[in-house]
């Protein structure tokens, strides 16, 4: 059962931009397509239950079947694919800086605890390119390779740095995924950031296979 359905949410609630598009040029999947990838798949495995990409820059990007992912590159068709940064502030920064923002993943365990809390947020809200379940993504060493499907494979470089636009999506969403340690660390909770090592395409519904790197692990920081 989905989870957001358990727990009363009104999906009528939710406009048509948030449930499957992002506007133009950002045509996505029929939305019950999502509900069926979150609802039907086994809760021990650690699988994809959602894709996303889009050409242009927006918050949010709408659901496909698939993606395919290029080597050293990223997310095909997607506006933040390419050898170096892609992402607006970075390109301003420094636009030869490497791209270690390729594919954005979040765990949609993420998801059902924002919805608890009255946010209005599906898989690719927040503008990952995949959404998964029954994989602690934040809890992942720097370096640990992400085998998905039959060819794909994503290196995690670091964690996914919130930003204002969260709260320009709804007011208080970007606090919400934010938090701190007991030590007053900060902890970003908004996914992880990858970069492709193998091509290959990614479909709703594959495995994840989590292949660590040698020892000593580093913890992610942000990218």
């Amino acid at each position: 059962m989905l989870h957001a359905v358990e727990q009363g949410v009104d999906w009528g609630s939710f406009s048509a931009l948030e449930r499957v598009s992002t506007g133009p040029g950002c045509a996505g999947a029929p939305f019950d397509a999502i509900v069926r990838a979150m609802g039907t798949s086994d809760s021990n495995s650690s699988r994809v239950i959602a894709v996303h990409r889009c050409v242009r820059h927006t918050f949010s990007k709408p659901s496909s079947r698939a993606i395919s992912l290029l080597a050293g590159l990223g997310v095909e068709g997607d506006a933040h694919c390419g050898e170096t940064v892609k992402h607006r502030s970075r390109v301003r920064a420094d636009p030869t800086q490497p791209n270690l923002r390729q594919v954005h993943l979040i765990h949609s365990e993420l998801i059902d605890q924002l919805q608890d809390q009255g946010f209005r947020v599906l898989p690719g809200t927040m503008g990952e390119n995949i959404t998964t379940r029954g994989l602690d993504l934040l809890s992942l060493p720097r370096g640990a390779v992400l085998r998905i499907g039959s060819r794909a494979a994503v290196e995690v470089t670091g964690l996914r740095n919130p930003c204002k636009q969260l709260d320009d999506y709804q007011q208080g969403l970007l606090a919400a995924v934010l938090d701190r340690s007991e030590s007053g660390e900060l902890i970003r909770k908004a996914g992880v950031m990858g970069v492709v090592l193998e091509s290959g395409r990614v479909n709703n519904g594959d495995t994840v296979e989590v292949i660590l790197p040698a020892e000593p692990h580093l913890p992610l920081e942000r990218v």
